[in-house]
């Protein structure tokens, strides 16, 4: 069986080149429609908390995506109503002090109310469907006045690692963000340690661009030519500096243009660099010139994370400082294993024809992509 593998990959090396290129799109055709992903995280995915804190209550004003409170839409329409929240109420104020719990320093649990409430006025900059998410009003009372309090958010889309909800806290004039995910669960809200935010807003550039499939496809793509360290890292410094500036920009608001239009023409970038994998046997000089044009575009669509939680001016330098180191070290590791993998597939004769094949099925799913941002919408 060993010697199967490789004469199917000579074989396939003598054919036209033109030959081979349709070969690697047909293949990549298969491979895109059996394991397509999806590009970007949903709306559907996320829910956003607005927390109000006072003297000895607190209201949390509360949107998530209604499959997590299905078995109380009696309606079947995917939206809670006040009639459904009021009927309900008793079960559903055993719920969510079981999925969102608050303690406070030296007090009992505290009393919580259920409630129904309208959206906010302005939703936070996130890919929306219609008739996803419910809103509700929850309301914590204790009996003496608030401190070291703590909350654990546990209602997240089963089985879904982009879950997450991008909470505000509000307290005394000041803003908080918190980013509560799968894996992190747990965060003061009152005199809230600074390492929470840096940490919380690394996990989120890291989380960020791992499960940012267009992004990391592009990465490979940069990379699939090959060259020495020294070439690689002058490639993958000029993306990652012109990605940081765009995204600076976006997230100060000095520039602004449409996700949709951001989202298509990342789809074509990363065409275009499969498409020259195709053409190119050795790695061009000006690839470099590529990867920092090409990433200005990117930075754009990594600030829709940061755009998502409306940041305010007081924390706005170290949450984006922290997603941005948390962006640098999830590409640093797709980098790294990229570049292993490519140096060992290096050592076999038939290592140009496996780089076009992956080119071509790179070519496909990125059109599906544009196909999907541009013409579907």
């Amino acid at each position: 069986m060993n010697f199967i593998t490789p004469f199917f990959l000579d074989t396939y090396a003598r054919i036209p080149r033109f030959g081979r290129n349709a070969i690697a799109l047909l293949l990549g055709l298969i491979l895109s429609f059996s394991l397509a992903i999806p590009s970007q995280a949903h709306w559907a995915d996320l829910a956003v908390a607005d927390i109000q804190i006072r003297e000895r209550d607190v209201e949390l004003n509360l949107t998530i995506p209604t499959g997590l409170v299905d078995r109380f839409d009696d309606d079947r329409n995917r939206k809670l109503s006040s009639l459904e929240i009021t009927k309900h109420q008793n079960d559903l104020q055993q719920f969510f002090n079981q999925k969102i719990r608050l303690t406070a320093a030296g007090q009992t649990q505290s009393t919580l109310t259920v409630r129904s409430t309208v959206a906010k006025d302005s939703q936070p900059n996130l890919i929306a469907t219609p008739d996803t998410h419910s809103n509700l009003l929850l309301q914590y009372r204790w009996a003496e006045p608030l401190s070291q309090l703590q909350m654990n958010y546990d209602l997240f889309v089963p089985g879904v690692n982009t879950a997450r909800c991008l909470a505000q806290v509000f307290r005394d004039g000041k803003v908080d963000n918190i980013v509560f995910t799968p894996t992190a669960k747990n965060a003061a809200l009152i005199d809230a340690p600074i390492l929470q935010q840096i940490s919380s807003f690394i996990g989120l550039g890291i989380e960020h661009i791992l499960t940012g499939y267009d992004h990391i496809l592009f990465l490979v793509s940069l990379l699939m030519l090959g060259g020495g360290l020294r070439y690689l890292l002058k490639v993958v410094t000029a993306f990652s500096i012109s990605h940081s500036i765009t995204l600076t920009l976006a997230v100060l608001n000095i520039v602004s243009i449409p996700s949709r239009w951001v989202e298509i023409f990342i789809a074509l970038s990363i065409a275009y660099i499969a498409a020259e994998n195709l053409w190119r046997k050795e790695p061009n000089l000006a690839r470099w010139q590529l990867a920092f044009g090409f990433g200005l575009i990117h930075g754009l669509g990594f600030s829709s994370a940061l755009q998502e939680l409306e940041l305010p001016q007081n924390n706005l330098a170290v949450s984006l400082v922290s997603f941005s180191v948390g962006i640098e070290i999830g590409q640093i590791s797709i980098v790294l294993l990229t570049y292993l993998c490519l140096s060992y597939l290096r050592k076999f004769p038939w290592d140009l024809t496996i780089r076009r094949l992956i080119s071509g099925g790179v070519i496909v799913m990125s059109t599906i992509w544009f196909w999907e941002r541009a013409v579907m919408g």
